[in-house]
Formats: structure tokens, sequence, C-alpha cells
């Protein structure tokens, strides 16, 4: 089939170095956190080998680009996008029978035991696992004494000293001072006092250690999974957060690269409408440069060990961050502060500088997430570069006019276009709860500024029988603006804030269901024609990648909890345990022979998207 869209100017962007690595190809991929997915091998989590087995299932569909979330060290707080450390990796992911030049049948029945303690393929992952897994790894370090392994193991600790040996010191003292956080440690190490910091390096050598040994093991086996992926013809994408913990090796370790006064988030918009507050620290931009931006170098080469593309996590945040001070009551979550650099006209130029580094550094491709509120120089910048910038298919739609969702062709050709994305309801769950409704916190408070008493409006307004999670059903009897601005006795001069808020909510099923090509009147239920159409239609785009989330693609099947809303990997602004701990419904082996895997094929070849080794 040939192909109708032309993208041969990413090869003369400032991208091209990574767009001739990967091959200007159109691709269609598959989005999952590594805890996810699992196989009769795993041990209570997904692990660095079960990569192999998900390359083997993108085989099977015609897949063939794998972006996985953030794998860097969380510590004991199981939240990817806020880490102990930028570049270290999380040995929850270590296989334990994959481990390099170690002798592990002494830890034999410690591994039964582990196994039968966390069987793989629970809904919600066990998070124990990772201190019962630490433990027996601890026991097998003890062990480690061949010598041909120390060799390789002794040349990794000195390729990487500039930030393994910082962050093996915090890991220790952290274990040492009751995992409090760094800011509550001893003045000489929470200042890190060189010779407080070398005594105590010296006092706990063997659990530093081991701590080195933890990322070279790590490092080993997600290299050989990038390796199996390339020889596969599958791009691994990682996910680079853009910030980090404030309780971080990094933050400890450069105190100054940050603003510890204050805290970032997300300013108010259409999605959350109170805002985010992330609580982790804006960086410090003056004083990275003045260093030549070592520190964001290191992170990037690091990085380009295990991926060919990486996705940049609010990439917004280059041009400008929604900072809020430390002082700030936490119910005000991102409602209060103010973006940093505060003056709009220096946004531009001041992304471009730190993208510049970031492209020029590495031959990794970047691909943005630029949601929420979003500055023009952020689109003008991703046009500029051609990198894909993240289109979510529910949003993307003639906004203010007639509210249609925008055809195949008007997506922005630099896009990964999507259904969903880890911070979304799923596509069944969106259908069920969520599609044709408002956002009750919104709308109360877009009430309140056009004057209008919600509490008299409500029943008259919406179904609240159908109204659930915090979401707004529109009653079917009300089907124009008029109807609407009668109802709230305003004119849409006086509330168009609210009489948008209506347009583009109150018949949103009806435009999706004509949209993907359904016929008659739209189904409350989300059936497996349904999701194939939606698949059909967002692979049809003229996104270079289309990049859906794993439960989307298995939705073209029946399995429990596909509707349900809580089955969702992550709610933002929440905090809770079915939050980062979405398990996949079929184990890696059974995907290989799922019947949906055929209907995945049909339609990657269908669009277009079938890269040939």
């Amino acid at each position: 089939m040939s192909d109708p869209f032309d993208y041969s100017s990413f090869l003369r962007s400032a991208c091209s170095k990574a767009w001739k690595k990967t091959g200007v190809s159109r691709r269609a991929g598959v989005t999952t956190p590594l805890f996810s997915i699992y196989s009769s091998k795993s041990i209570g989590i997904g692990e660095a080998p079960d990569l192999k087995a998900l390359v083997d299932w993108c085989g099977e569909t015609g897949i063939s680009l794998i972006q996985l979330l953030p794998l860097n060290d969380v510590g004991f707080d199981f939240r990817p996008y806020d880490s102990q450390s930028s570049l270290a990796l999380d040995p929850m992911y270590l296989s334990l029978e994959s481990l390099k030049g170690c002798d592990i049948s002494a830890a034999g029945a410690g591994i039964a035991a582990l196994r039968k303690n966390f069987p793989p393929g629970r809904k919600r992952v066990d998070y124990g696992i990772k201190k019962a897994k630490l433990d027996i790894l601890a026991k097998i370090f003890r062990q480690f004494t061949i010598p041909h392994a120390e060799k390789a193991f002794k040349a990794f600790i000195k390729k990487h000293d500039a930030w393994l040996h910082d962050y093996a010191v915090f890991k220790t003292i952290k274990s040492r001072h009751n995992f409090s956080g760094w800011t509550d440690w001893p003045d000489e190490l929470r200042g890190k006092d060189p010779a407080a910091v070398e005594k105590f390096a010296d006092q706990y050598a063997e659990e530093i250690l081991f701590h080195k040994w933890l990322q070279w093991q790590l490092f080993e086996q997600f290299s050989d999974a990038r390796a199996y992926a390339s020889k596969n013809g599958v791009i691994l994408m990682g996910d680079m957060p853009f910030l980090v913990s404030r309780d971080s090796a990094d933050v400890w370790a450069r105190q100054d690269y940050f603003k510890l006064d204050l805290l970032s988030g997300a300013p108010p918009d259409l999605y959350f409408a109170q805002g985010q507050r992330w609580g982790m620290p804006p960086y410090h931009w003056e004083k990275i440069a003045a260093d030549g931006y070592d520190y964001l170098i290191r992170k990037m080469r690091y990085l380009e060990n295990f991926f060919d593309a990486y996705r940049l996590d609010h990439f917004v945040g280059i041009f400008r961050l929604w900072t809020i001070a430390s002082q700030e009551p936490p119910e005000n979550a991102g409602r209060v502060g103010r973006f940093d650099p505060p003056e709009e006209h220096l946004w531009k130029e001041h992304g471009k500088r730190i993208l510049d580094v970031m492209v020029a550094k590495t031959s990794m491709l970047p691909c943005a997430e630029d949601l929420g509120v979003v500055p023009k120089c952020s689109y003008e910048v991703l046009e500029e570069y051609k990198i894909p910038g993240s289109d979510i298919q529910r949003w993307t739609r003639n906004w203010g006019k007639d509210y249609h969702y925008k055809s195949a062709g008007d997506y922005r050709p630099n896009a990964m276009a999507m259904l969903s994305t880890h911070d979304t309801s799923a596509l069944c769950a969106w259908w069920e709860s969520e599609a044709g409704t408002v956002d009750e916190w919104f709308f109360r408070k877009t009430c309140a500024e056009a004057g209008v008493d919600f509490e008299t409006v409500k029943e008259r307004l919406f179904d609240l029988r159908d109204s659930v999670h915090g979401r707004l059903r529109w009653r079917a009897e009300i089907k124009s603006a008029g109807m609407f601005l009668e109802i709230v006795r305003r004119t849409k001069d006086e509330a168009w804030h609210l009489a948008d808020a209506f347009m583009s909510s109150y018949n949103e099923r009806q435009l999706y269901w004509n949209y993907i090509g359904m016929h008659g009147q739209p189904s409350r239920k989300a059936s497996p024609e349904f999701v194939k159409k939606a698949l059909e239609s967002v692979n049809a785009s003229c996104a270079v990648f289309s990049l859906q989330i794993l439960q989307d693609w298995l939705a073209l099947g029946e399995y429990p909890d596909r509707e349900s809303w809580g089955y969702r990997i992550n709610v933002p602004g929440s905090m809770g345990p079915e939050n980062w701990s979405l398990v996949a419904p079929y184990s890696l082996e059974r995907m290989m022979k799922h019947p949906v895997n055929k209907k995945i094929r049909e339609i990657v070849l269908n669009t277009n998207r079938m890269v040939r080794k």
C-alpha cells in the first residue's frame, strides 16, 4: 500500500539524526508500564526479560514501537514520575534467574518462597515484592565472586562513577537513617560535607557497593532487552520524567541545581479544574547552564543505553513551569502559582536552549507529552524540530466551532495519535462513564463565576442518577445551547464559559459514534466492534506514530473490568493504592496466542503502519 502522507521534511529538521536512525515510518505502538505486564517467569511484577516476550507479541501483531513508563528507582513510594534518581533504575524489575555472574542455587528456597508469596497475574501489583526481592538480592550479592563478572562490574562502576557513587551513598544513608528524607539527616550529611560523606562511605562500603551492583545488573538486563528489540525491528521508547523527587539523590547531590523554596505543578485547565500540585522542585536552569548542562547530558546519555526514543514528560515545562510557593496550603492544589520564567517573551528561546542540548548530545528520538495548558511556542518548536507531540483523539476536536472530531488529515504529522494515556480513563471506561459529561468541580466553579446558582439548576441540567465519578451527565432533552442558556438564565455573552462547556460535551457521544463510522443511535456498551472502529480511526490519522495503551488494544476482545472506571493506570492529582498498580488482564504467554492479535495486525496493515524488518 502506498503512503499518502509525506514525512520527508523530518529528515531536514533539527532531529534528522534521530529520524535517520529510527527510520521515518508510520508505526503502530503500544504503551505500558513494565509493572503491568507479566509472564510465567515473573515474580510479583514485570521484569526486564519480560520485555523480550512483549517484543515477540509485537511481532505477532505488527506493532513496532513500545513505550514504557519510567523505570527509575522510586524507593518505597511507588510513583514513577517522582523518583529518587533520574538515572538509577529500580531493582524490583530485576529477574533473579537472569543475574549476571551469580550462582543462585543457594537462594533457591528463598526464590521459590518469593514466587509462592508473589504470584504473577493479580489485578494489582503487591509492592511488598520490592523489599522481599531486595532481601534475596542482598544474600546473592554476598556470594558474588565470579572473576570475569567482577571485571565487568568494576568497568561499569568506573564508567558511571559521576552519578553512581552519589546515588549509592544516598541510598545507604537513607537506609541507615530509617529511610527518612535527606532534609532530616544530620547537618553534615544533609549539606553533603565532603569529609563527613567520605567517612560514612568508608564505614558502609559494602552496602554502597551493593547498590552499585544492583544498577550494574539492571544495566545488563535492560541493555539485553533493548538489543533483542532492535534485532526484531521494534523501537523501545523510554520515558524521561521532566522532574525528580525532592527526596532524591539528584537534589541531595546538587542542591544548587534546584529551587527548593518552590513546588512544581500545573495550572487549572479544562481537564484538571483545580490544577495540579506535584511537589517536585523546579530546576535552577541558570546554574545548570553555567556547568555546560552536564547534569542533563549525563541523564540523556545513560538513557540511550536502553532506548531508541524517549518521551519527554511535561514537554511544555522546558518553556515555562508552573511553580507554587512551598507555604501555599495543599488544599489549593495548583490554583495559586506563577510560571517560571514569568515573562512570556522569554519562553521560546528558554526552551530551545534546553532542547538543543538534548537533540545534539544523543541520537535518541525525542517525543513530547504536550498536554494541558500549552503555550503557542510549544507547537511552533515541535513543528520546527519535527518532534512528535501528543494528539489525544477524544480532545482532538474543532473547539469553539462545531466541536466535531478532527479528520485523519487534520492531525499533526509530527504526532503520536492516541485514544487514551496512562493519565486518562481507557477507551471503554471513557465511553461508558465520561463521554457526554462535564467535570462537576469545573462546572460548579464556572457557575459561580457567571453568577449562576448551581444547586438551583443542577437537576434541570443533569441526569444525576447517571452521573458518577465526579462527572455530570446532561439530560437528553437539552439539545441546544439556546435551551441550556434558558435554564441558566444567561445570554451567551454573560456565560460563554458555561455555554462552551455544554457545547463541547452534551452531544459528544453521538459525534464520536458517527466519527468512527458506527451507525444508528450510540450504544452505552463499548462493544468489540466499537473498539475496532475507534482503533481504525486513530491509526488512520496522518500522525507518524499511533500509540495506544495496552488495555485499548486488548479491548478488541472481552476481558473483566474493561469498562470499569477504576481499571486505569493513574488518576492525576490523587493518591491511593490503585494508582500505578494496574496489571494486564493476560499473561504474555496468553497474549501471544490471543485471538485479538489477528485483529490488531489487520488494523496495523490496513492503516499502512506495518514496518518491515
